[in-house]
């Protein structure tokens, strides 16, 4: 980094910025700003310990980790090299509406919309006529990933039948430490070290500095804690409340296992997600090992149970013994305070059923990117940071809380999440696609209406009324179209070739 471009900057401009804790959130964050803040001359400080290790609950990530890497002039090949990734095309429900339910969420589109008119509308409509051909079966992204074929979509799509998206399972230790490579190159500055105290000015009650086991000081201009669950700063230092969401989440608990890849296992396309007696178990294929983990209710089974129902139901041999996880769903009142903004664990924490993790913290660091103050800490700036992540965080909520108020299992936990009362965002939400298979759009949200409709879907809730537009429409020319489309997702799938044989062209450059 080019300090002597420092000398330019304002009186007021930001020049030292420090990062508390490392691992994904952490190096993540300090990559993003040393390529943001490249020709400013300002300091990047990563204060991290190798004494404690990291979460790691999930190795699956959404479409927008592309995105992310790509800004810092990353490839997909490089990445998936570096971290051993796979592909993924979605995720896979198993059991969430009992025994024999198997439904996925893609990274993509069904179907053409038609005049202003939602696809699903045309499909319900032939459904009317006996047709039971699936929604899945005119959603490229889903026939692909329940056949486990992978192609890269194309970046000039015929029709928007060939758009689909896909994202990475991969091993989060190994892309932090690519991304630590990446930042460090940058000039930003790493110090291994534990932190014991946090100094907070008397005149204001900023963050001054942090102070270190071997009693030296680091002082910085703006801080950003990616300290995780703790929130050494944003939490204990200056006191952010913590906004349960228990009463919505029941799960508060979750073990997290490696396993070595079993004899032939070729890694599936997608995530795989299937519902327990009190929650549920994942499964996500590496390239050199696979990830597992099952999260529950401990009101509603014992850490003993828990590890009966994981153990037995690995994608291969232990790698190492379970690693118990609690938490609490929910988020800080205040993601950003003063002079210190908190990225990933540390501002809030979703269990990842739709691999949510680290889309949050690159959502975080994009909004303290194009939000990054001065050294007057303007309040109109840290209330709209606020106020975004806030909404963020409470649209991907609603999205998984859907999840378990649609499922159709018999347990004493899963009645219990079908008859809780849910947040009136999402009752609206699900009002309006009941009375007429309309999507509503909130400002700051994740996930658009192609996903919400693969969960209604998934779940069976279809529409009460179609839109007016399809009832006039002649029989058998709708079904002649949806024939023709199902047709051509179904050669495309077949002359697909394997996720196995995209990951071994992927690998054959590294080898030669």
């Amino acid at each position: 980094m080019n300090t002597a471009s420092g000398d330019r900057l304002s009186p007021n401009a930001i020049r030292r910025v420090v990062i508390v804790g490392g691992g994904t959130a952490g190096w993540m964050t300090a990559a993003a700003l040393s390529q943001h803040l490249r020709h400013t001359g300002v300091r990047i400080t990563v204060v991290e310990s190798s004494e404690i290790g990291t979460i790691g609950v999930g190795e699956a990530t959404i479409p927008t980790i592309r995105r992310f890497y790509a800004q810092l002039g990353m490839t997909d090949a490089e990445v998936m090299t570096a971290t051993q990734a796979s592909c993924k095309l979605g995720i896979r429900f198993t059991g969430w509406s009992g025994a024999g339910s198997d439904f996925i969420h893609p990274f993509g589109l069904y179907g053409q919309d038609l005049r202003g008119v939602g696809f699903h509308h045309y499909w319900a409509k032939q459904r009317q006529t006996g047709d039971q051909t699936p929604l899945a079966a005119y959603s490229l992204g889903a026939a692909l990933a329940f056949g486990g074929k992978f192609i890269e979509p194309s970046p000039t799509p015929p029709s928007s039948l060939s758009v689909f998206d896909w994202a990475l399972h991969l091993d989060a230790s190994l892309f932090a430490q690519h991304l630590r490579r990446y930042a460090e190159a940058s000039g930003v500055e790493r110090i291994d070290a534990r932190i014991v105290d946090v100094q907070l000015r008397p005149e204001d009650g900023f963050v001054r500095a942090v102070t270190l086991g071997d009693g030296r000081e680091v002082e910085g201009d703006l801080f950003v804690d990616c300290s995780g669950f703790r929130g050494l700063l944003i939490g204990e230092a200056l006191g952010s409340a913590y906004e349960d969401w228990g009463q919505w989440l029941a799960c508060d608990a979750a073990f997290a296992v490696q396993s070595e890849n079993g004899p032939g296992m070729e890694p599936h396309p997608y995530t795989q997600v299937t519902a327990h007696a009190a929650g549920w178990q994942w499964g996500i294929p590496l390239r050199h090992r696979a990830g597992n983990g099952l999260v529950f209710s401990s009101a509603h089974m014992t850490d003993q149970q828990a590890l009966d129902a994981l153990m037995p139901n690995l994608m291969g041999k232990p790698l190492m013994e379970p690693r118990r996880i609690g938490f609490r769903p929910g988020r800080r009142d205040r993601a950003w305070v003063k002079n210190c903004v908190s990225i990933g664990l540390s501002a809030g924490f979703l269990e990842p059923l739709e691999s949510t993790s680290i889309a949050l913290i690159e959502n975080g660091i994009e909004r303290l990117k194009s939000l990054f103050p001065d050294k007057t800490f303007a309040p109109s700036i840290i209330d709209e940071f606020n106020d975004q992540s806030a909404r963020e965080m409470e649209r991907t909520r609603d999205f998984i809380i859907l999840h378990y108020w649609l499922n159709g299992r018999d347990e004493p936990f899963w009645q219990e999440r079908r008859e809780a009362a849910i947040p009136d965002t999402l009752a609206r939400k699900v009002e309006l696609w009941k009375a007429r298979g309309q999507f509503v759009r909130y400002r700051w949200e994740m996930f658009h209406p192609a996903s919400w409709l693969a969960i209604y879907d998934g779940f069976g809730v279809l529409p009460e009324q179609l839109d007016p537009a399809v009832e006039g429409l002649d029989p058998g020319q709708l079904a002649n179209s949806l024939h023709q489309m199902k047709a051509s997702v179904a050669e495309t799938v077949a002359r697909t070739p394997s996720h196995a044989a995209f990951l071994a062209r992927l690998d054959r450059p590294v080898a030669a």
